[in-house]
């Protein structure tokens, strides 16, 4: 993502929309079409359709909130994670 649209969403409100933006954009399509995300009080919750989907999200967790900090910052202390 290109510095300056992460510099302007970052500074745009945290809604529900804009953690869904940044979800897709941190995960990618295909997981992002196997999870639902809600970000509350620094906890993102991550439900995934199955097992397999679950464990990628749980290996790659480091990365992902890496990823999400381009967009919303540092406003992600962890992610949980479970199955739906």
């Amino acid at each position: 993502m290109p510095t300056a649209l992460a510099e302007v969403l970052r500074k745009a409100p945290l809604t529900p929309e804009k953690v869904a933006f940044a979800w897709r954009t941190a995960v990618g399509p295909a997981m992002a079409k196997a999870t639902t995300v809600d970000l509350r009080n620094g906890v993102l919750r991550v439900r995934a359709r199955d097992t397999t989907w679950l464990r990628e999200v749980e290996r790659s967790a480091p990365l992902i909130r890496s990823r999400l900090s381009t967009v919303l910052g540092n406003v992600v202390g962890s992610i949980e994670t479970n199955q739906g």
